[in-house]
């Protein structure tokens, strides 16, 4: 494993590299409250296959840092898009594999959707995970509604304070409350959360948790993404996507099957939670493998 960081786009982003340079591409996400470490088993998994595996900080995460203090901390759904494939560019990567969970599968979903030249193949974690924020204000069943607490919390000042001051114990009992069949060491929680110590984590995270529901203004430059994810456009390229059956905050995706209009699989990951890849990280790479086994027909 090495670690590397390089300007892309609006950001200085920190990245860890598995496998040979020349392998094949494949740039996995994580989520919140998680970072790279979410891919540690899963990387040298396919780093033996061949592959060139890319686990970047997303923005507000660990030494991923803003170039421009005046730049808005915005951790809306359009601008981890556009930060997946400005990375993508800086790298100089035409084309590749990719994957995520939460926050970093929706940026892949993003750039699968709106940029399919882009991908070679998709593997997503709760399947389509492009917002609707048009409909956000619609309520969902009450045992749906009671596992969204926090982001009903964030969306107060109450919230943002809670989150500066005790983000370690929100995020702990978040990951115990999504996995619960996982039984993580305190260690393993400890080298992700110092992550979760960058300057800018709470401000992108309060920001992503509030536009979600339109509450605050996005991005200006990234309005027009932001408009076309609107029109919620399907994904042409061939993709797995994956739901784990012990999830606690997301209660199963096999409905968003006509989201997806090129070759497509469905798997669930028996007594996984939402942290798939840290979970079942041989399954997870399975999933990477077979997806783009799916690509190559």
């Amino acid at each position: 494993m090495r670690e590397h960081a390089i300007e892309a786009g609006i950001l200085s982003v920190t990245w860890r590299e598995y496998g040979e340079p020349t392998g094949w591409p494949c740039i996995m996400g994580h989520g919140f409250p998680y970072d790279v470490h979410a891919y540690a088993d899963v990387g040298p998994h396919l780093a033996a296959h061949g592959a060139r595996v890319i686990v970047p900080y997303l923005r507000g995460y660990g030494p991923t840092q803003f170039l421009s203090p005046t730049t808005p901390r915005s951790g809306e759904q359009a601008v981890l898009g556009a930060d997946l494939l400005a990375f993508m560019d800086a790298l100089k990567i035409d084309r590749a594999v990719l994957g995520g969970y939460d926050w970093g599968g929706r940026a892949a979903c993003i750039v699968a959707a709106l940029w399919p030249e882009r991908v070679t193949a998709l593997v997503t974690g709760n399947s389509y995970n492009i917002q609707n924020i048009a409909r956000s204000g619609e309520p969902l069943p009450a045992r749906e509604e009671a596992s969204l607490w926090y982001q009903y919390y964030f969306h107060a000042e109450r919230g943002r304070t809670g989150l500066e001051r005790n983000r370690r114990d929100i995020c702990e009992l978040l990951w115990r409350m999504w996995s619960p069949k996982w039984s993580f060491p305190a260690e393993t929680f400890a080298l992700s959360a110092a992550a979760f110590d960058n300057p800018d984590f709470v401000d992108v995270v309060i920001h992503s948790y509030r536009h979600r529901f339109g509450l605050v203004p996005g991005d200006p430059a990234a309005a027009d993404i932001e408009a076309r994810l609107a029109a919620q456009p399907p994904i042409s390229v061939p993709t797995i996507a994956i739901d784990g059956d012990s999830d606690g905050v997301n209660p199963g995706t096999a409905h968003h099957r006509g989201k997806f209009t090129g070759p497509f699989e469905y798997r669930i990951f028996r007594d996984a939670g939402h942290n798939l890849p840290q979970e079942r990280p041989a399954d997870w790479g399975d999933a990477v493998l077979a997806a783009r086994a799916l690509a190559s027909g």
